[in-house]
């Protein structure tokens, strides 16, 4: 049995959709399993001579490239060297986690024998582009991801805990440059949009806060000149400092951190996959469907004024805009408590 997974992105929905693909891959050790993904993720699922835990092989789908140049010689070439690689393949079963018309699209570009994915996809038009069409049942979106891939391969799932890839140089970078003292604690004040955000101002002021406890305080950016990492920065003065890294770097340099606080964002489910103590600060997105889901200690706060709601808009949720350090910081020594600092 041949399958192929669709779940190009981003962080955190890469994440959350790995453990049903492990449980499967424990139950179904001698199937062949795939997964088309976005460049920029890969290092959760292979290391950097391709091999993973979970999967064979990745397909990487340029999505970004594509939506910045759509109509480009460069992206037709790369969408049509992509299909070729699916084809030559001959998968029995596609399974689209992702549920948008690209992914649907990929999907069907794979050829397979049977193309499977939710009757209420995320974009309802992707429904149409599957000959499987299956109901979404459980609450978590991890727990739906492994119940949607269970029933299209006729194997009962329960999600599991993930292993992650160690890429040699990301390893051997957070041991001698990220990490220059612990206990550590790693802030992740960005999120998808802007109503997900708690202020950064008050991520700088828990800064000051963790380091009269000992931490040395690291804020995750992806780029140079992340203008939120930098306000945590300026706000903190100068107590938290930057520390800019791609998935694979950051993977790395959360194995060696006791303590994370973030919100609803793909940091954070990283951070709970890999174990690190969580205090996650939630706004609009309901945390029983889309809360940190892992092995280690976690701790979700979400004020009772925060209305749900998952559409991409920066106006500042009322809840979090409520949620105080102080409160931020008790949750924040309650879970390293636990976890013996």
């Amino acid at each position: 049995m041949k399958v192929l997974i669709v779940r190009v992105g981003a962080m955190g929905d890469v994440r959350h959709a790995l453990p049903g693909v492990a449980a499967l891959r424990r139950a179904r050790p001698e199937w062949v399993i795939d997964w088309v993904v976005d460049p920029r993720w890969d290092a959760l699922l292979v290391d950097d001579t391709g091999v993973g835990p979970v999967v064979r092989k990745v397909h990487l789908a340029e999505t970004k490239a594509w939506s910045a140049a759509p109509f480009s010689v460069g992206t037709m070439r790369s969408v049509v060297a992509l299909r070729k690689q699916l084809r030559e393949e001959r998968y029995d079963l596609v399974v689209d986690m992702q549920g948008t018309i690209r992914s649907a699209v990929i999907g069907r570009m794979a050829g397979g024998k049977v193309l499977a994915g939710y009757s209420d996809p995320r974009e309802s038009a992707a429904a149409r582009l599957y000959t499987l069409r299956l109901e979404r049942r459980g609450t978590h979106v991890v727990e739906q991801g492994a119940a949607l891939l269970g029933e299209a391969c006729g194997v009962e799932l329960t999600p599991e805990t993930v292993t992650l890839p160690r890429i040699g140089w990301t390893e051997d970078w957070a041991e001698t440059e990220a990490v220059l003292a612990r206990p550590l604690c790693v802030l992740a004040a960005g999120g998808g949009w802007g109503a997900k955000l708690w202020p950064a101002e008050r991520f700088g002021e828990l800064a000051v806060r963790l380091r009269e406890k000992g931490f040395d305080v690291v804020v995750n950016a992806t780029r140079k000149d992340d203008a939120v990492a930098l306000q945590v920065v300026e706000t903190s003065g100068g107590v938290a400092r930057m520390v800019v890294c791609n998935v694979a770097g950051l993977v790395a340099l959360l194995r060696r951190t006791d303590l994370f606080v973030g919100g609803d964002s793909g940091p954070t489910h990283l951070a709970a996959a890999l174990a690190v103590p969580v205090v996650a600060v939630f706004g609009p997105t309901e945390p029983a469907r889309n809360g940190p889901w892992g092995p280690g200690v976690v701790r979700v706060l979400r004020r009772a004024e925060s209305v749900t709601s998952y559409k991409h808009v920066d106006v500042a949720d009322v809840g979090l805009g409520m949620m105080g350090v102080e409160e931020v910081l008790e949750a924040a020594m309650g879970v390293g408590g636990s976890a013996g600092l």
